[in-house]
């Protein structure tokens, strides 16, 4: 096994050292050296002449150091104790120049430590961990991890595929013909970085138990979820996160209302805000009543409710020119629920059950010419959504009418890095809570849903996926004890 110390396994394989690439190295004018890392600056003053040449040597990518002469290793991991999160290690072989594997720290808190595991000990892949392709090199990636691993060479790629089920170093060797010392190399590599999990327990007659398996604060975590969690915020990775504007070096900004579809139109009631009638209730007591109705009344709401409930919620109050970061301009717009850059990249979609005056179908909302579109008459689509969306209340009949959300993620990937879709569902959130009052005010019957359909949307609003998603649904009624009142209409 290798050893922190540079050691070697004789014809096999050895230990490399390196810098993140977005490391640099100052020399001062009184002998010392400025590291300067993403995470801030380091000033190592007058290091020693092995030191120095160490670590210039590790600023051109993984290097052997056990023949640096006069090396003190205690002084040189004081350097990269001082660094944390900067130092790369490789295991390469001692015949090639390229590495078998390199664990990259992706945050301050990447530190790597080499674990003893013995051969015969049970060994599996994290259940977090994922394989990816990126740059012509396979990535292996964990939420549960601080590191990156880059598998450089297919060696390494059998090694871990090997891992999928609860097996041992020995196993592994003799399965892919590798020599076991080298897998036993490699594993204690995917060990420090949390990509392989082990068990202390070196009985075989003993089932093995992984601690993951057993760990309450993981078990309620899916992998995709946690990965989504620890992608979405920073600390666990180095991505690019937040305005970057990166799309902007390819793509044109998507239009910020979305050309409104071919079909019949139906314009909607814009009320009059300066109405008294508007503000009956206030948001204090709209709050407290606000409650998800399931059941509801026989009577749907009119075309008139719908208006007002939409111009209320999601209308386009104004649009915009904006520019970022010196780009060309982009349109952004104004409505009443909050969204990050003023993108708006939510557009909604209305599929009607039952109402007086609209034809029973599916209508895209035009949020700026405040009017409906039919685009799906067929009743095969109407029903999937309308009988999703009745299992998803738990109800014994199809809602009057189901709002379901789409996301064109072009809008807010053109601008944010990395949290795109998860700015997304946070929309989402804020605009049901918006539906969800407004309709309270107008003494409708709302209840937002967990979940929907992809496909069927897809299909029966005709969106080109996954340029434009679902990503949340909204159903609205008249409460079931509704009687014929004008005081439901404003």
């Amino acid at each position: 096994m290798l050893s922190d110390s540079g050691a070697t396994t004789p014809g096999h394989s050895c230990p490399l050292w390196s810098f993140r690439e977005d490391v640099a190295i100052e020399s001062t004018e009184d002998g010392g050296l400025n590291i300067l890392t993403r995470w801030g600056e380091v000033l190592i003053d007058r290091p020693a002449p092995a030191i120095v040449d160490s670590v210039h040597r590790m600023t051109l990518g993984p290097v052997a150091l056990t023949n640096v002469t006069d090396l003190d290793w205690t002084d040189l991991y004081e350097v990269f104790h001082r660094v944390p999160g900067c130092v790369v290690r490789s295991l390469g072989l001692q015949d090639s120049t390229t590495p078998l594997l390199s664990a990259t720290p992706m945050s301050p808190q990447g530190l790597f430590e080499l674990p003893k595991v013995a051969a015969e000990q049970s060994i599996r892949l994290s259940r977090f961990a994922f394989l990816r392709e990126s740059g012509n090199e396979m990535l292996l990636e964990s939420p549960l991890s601080h590191h990156r691993v880059v598998l450089h060479r297919p060696l390494a790629s059998w090694v871990v595929g090997s891992l999928g089920r609860s097996t041992s170093s020995v196993e592994v060797a003799r399965g892919i013909n590798v020599p076991e010392p080298l897998v036993a190399e490699i594993v204690a590599y995917l060990v420090a970085t949390n990509m392989v999990v082990f068990d202390d327990e070196t009985d075989e007659a003993v089932a093995a138990r992984f601690d993951e398996d057993t760990d309450q604060a993981l078990a309620g975590w899916s992998p995709h979820d946690l990965l989504f969690h620890s992608r979405s915020r920073m600390g666990r990775h180095d991505n690019p996160v937040g305005a970057g504007y990166s799309g902007a070096e390819r793509f044109e900004p998507l239009p910020a209302v979305k050309a409104p579809p071919v079909g019949p139109r139906f314009p909607l009631h814009r009320p009059d805000l300066a109405d008294p009638a508007a503000s009956e209730m206030s948001l204090s007591e709209a709050i407290e009543r606000r409650r998800s109705v399931r059941e509801f009344a026989d009577e749907a709401p009119s075309a008139r409710q719908l208006g007002d409930l939409l111009y209320r919620s999601a209308r386009v109050r104004s649009l915009t020119e904006a520019a970022g970061a010196g780009l060309v301009p982009y349109t952004v717009s104004e409505r009443p629920y909050p969204s990050a850059g003023s993108l708006y990249e939510l557009d909604l979609y209305l599929t009607v059950d039952r109402s007086a005056d609209l034809p029973r179908g599916i209508y895209h909302y035009d949020p700026d010419g405040h009017a409906l579109t039919l685009i799906n008459d067929k009743p095969t689509h109407t029903d999937e959504l309308l009988d999703n969306a009745m299992v998803q209340t738990g109800a014994r009949r199809r809602p009057p009418a189901l709002i379901t959300m789409t996301a064109r993620m072009g809008r807010l990937s053109w601008v944010y890095d990395g949290i795109s879709y998860a700015t997304t569902l946070k929309h989402v959130g804020v605009l049901q809570q918006t539906l969800y009052l407004v309709a309270t005010v107008l003494g409708l019957a709302p209840c937002a849903l967990a979940m929907g359909d992809n496909e069927i949307a897809t299909v029966a609003f005709g969106l080109d996926y996954p340029a434009e998603v679902s990503v949340g649904e909204f159903v609205v009624g008249l409460p079931a004890e509704h009687r014929e009142q004008g005081s439901q209409e404003s």
